[in-house]
């Protein structure tokens, strides 16, 4: 008698390698964009899709402000057509990434979620700032 892991067999080798490509398609994880931001390398924007209360109070270096109810066509046209987005909120237990994914996606522009969020970032043991300066307007 199989157990519980291994009595719904596992995917094929292929199905598994196409599944994990598709799925790190749409989203990355606290530590590469850590690793991205202090080695200079953030070919993305960094949004943080909280209230800017919460954002004011603490937030990811380097990170802009936007709530996605902010995210309009005029808003986003600051920024060239092919720019990838990169959104966090609070958490696993917050779908304001998702939300903003949508609607980045359905404005026609590229979009991955920071697993994790603030819970992730802070899980990782990573700084967070205070400052005001990237807030949006």
């Amino acid at each position: 008698m199989p157990s519980f892991v291994a009595e719904t067999p596992a995917a094929a080798a292929e199905a598994t390698a196409a599944y994990y490509a598709r799925k790190l398609a749409f989203e990355t994880d606290c530590w590469d964009v850590h690793a991205s931001l202090c080695a200079g390398n953030s070919d993305f924007v960094l949004l943080d899709v909280r209230s800017p209360a919460l954002y004011a109070a603490s937030h990811v270096p380097g990170a802009i402000n936007l709530p996605h109810g902010k995210m309009t066509a005029h808003r986003m046209s600051e920024w060239p057509a092919d720019t990838l987005f990169v959104v966090y909120c609070a958490g696993p237990h917050c779908n304001g990434t998702d939300k903003a994914a949508l609607r980045l996606a359905r404005l026609g522009l590229q979009v991955k979620v920071m697993i994790g969020g603030m819970t992730g970032w802070a899980d990782e043991g990573f700084a967070f700032d205070s400052s005001p300066a990237t807030a949006a307007a």
